[in-house]
């Protein structure tokens, strides 16, 4: 994972997700609770678990069409009110925890509103398939010698 990035958190500050689209840090809310796992007291006593939530279906900084994308290619961290829950609990400190979830939150969107090429279904060359054929024929013969031995042959 890579490192969190060092740029301040402020409330008037934009995310930029791609060049032509910006979420101001307004629509995106934070809890914070207790993290597991080792850290002695820490972990006990503070709350250094960061949970970022993003209300997909209300942003306006957002089209539909955005919408529909992310919705389906981040079914699993869109619950059904159409929250994106995005999860950090690597770190020890709150603060770092908060930026590694911002991160986090811009990579998923990034990679979310990628337009994916069409596949172009492509056909094999006719010798590209008869090579195949005739390596096909090959490796029969080779099973058949292998299984036509005379009774008297065997040892």
């Amino acid at each position: 994972m890579s490192e969190p990035s060092t740029e301040p958190i402020t409330e008037s500050t934009d995310l930029e997700i791609l060049p032509q689209l910006r979420i101001p840090l307004s629509e995106i809310q934070f809890q914070f609770s207790r993290s597991g796992g080792p850290g002695g007291q820490n972990v006990n006593r503070r709350e250094t678990r960061v949970e970022l939530l993003f209300d997909l279906y209300n942003s306006p900084s957002l089209s539909d069409g955005q919408k529909q994308r992310l919705e389906e290619r981040l079914s699993g961290r869109v619950d059904r009110d159409g929250i994106l829950h995005v999860v950090s609990s690597v770190e020890r400190s709150q603060l770092l925890n908060r930026q590694r979830a911002l991160d986090l939150f811009v990579r998923l969107l990034r990679r979310g509103l990628q337009v994916r090429r069409p596949r172009v279904p492509t056909r094999p060359s006719k010798q590209s398939a008869q090579e195949r054929l005739e390596q096909k024929r090959r490796r029969s013969e080779l099973k058949k010698q292998r299984q036509n031995v005379d009774k008297g042959e065997q040892r």
